[in-house]
């Protein structure tokens, strides 16, 4: 499969299958992801992973800090339910957190890695098999939830991506074309 194709094909994954994601997998993709390019050789990420046990104890704190947002409240109980099982059916998260930087130009290129990083583990568990969809709900900005998961004062949470196999891949949206957004200087 060509470079090209992979971009080309890879979904945000929304529902997954019951099939496990073994940490050795993701492993040996974020071996490979980190080799996003990224400014001084600062390798400006960390990873928080939940599966299991570790995954119940990270969606049942997220549902009770998520329960009390006017958001939830105001959700039908058919949709606070939905919203419950579907947490708890992804089957493993990948938190990706950066140190913050009070200096603009250094938390730029940190999130630049990250971001880089990310993209190229998403390409490398496509491959796989794996889809995801990587999440930067309010959530991530609360104190609670950063406690629950491990998340260091001084640290940026980048996003929650949550991982699984799946059985549908969905239709792709539309892109626009590069030509439509560029612009030569003269």
């Amino acid at each position: 499969m060509s470079i090209a194709s992979v971009v080309r094909n890879r979904r945000s994954i929304h529902h997954y299958n019951d099939k496990p994601v073994e940490r050795e997998l993701i492993l040996r993709l974020l071996d490979d992801a980190v080799w996003a390019p990224n400014h001084g050789m600062r390798e400006p990420w960390r990873f928080i992973y939940a599966d299991g046990n570790g995954k119940k104890r990270l969606v049942d704190g997220l549902i009770e800090i998520v329960m009390k947002t006017l958001k939830f409240k105001a959700m039908s109980d058919e949709q606070r339910e939905k919203f419950k099982t579907h947490a708890h059916s992804v089957p493993a998260y990948l938190i990706v957190v950066m140190p913050e930087d009070a200096r603009p130009a250094i938390w730029e290129e940190d999130l630049a890695a990250v971001s880089s990083l990310i993209q190229n583990f998403q390409l490398l568990a496509w491959e796989e098999g794996i889809g995801m969809l990587w999440h930067t709900g309010d959530y991530i900005y609360n104190k609670d939830f950063r406690e629950l998961a491990g998340v260091q004062p001084g640290e940026k949470i980048v996003g929650v991506l949550r991982l699984g196999y799946f059985d549908e891949t969905p239709a792709a949206r539309p892109r626009t074309p590069a030509k439509e957004l560029f612009t030569v200087l003269e």
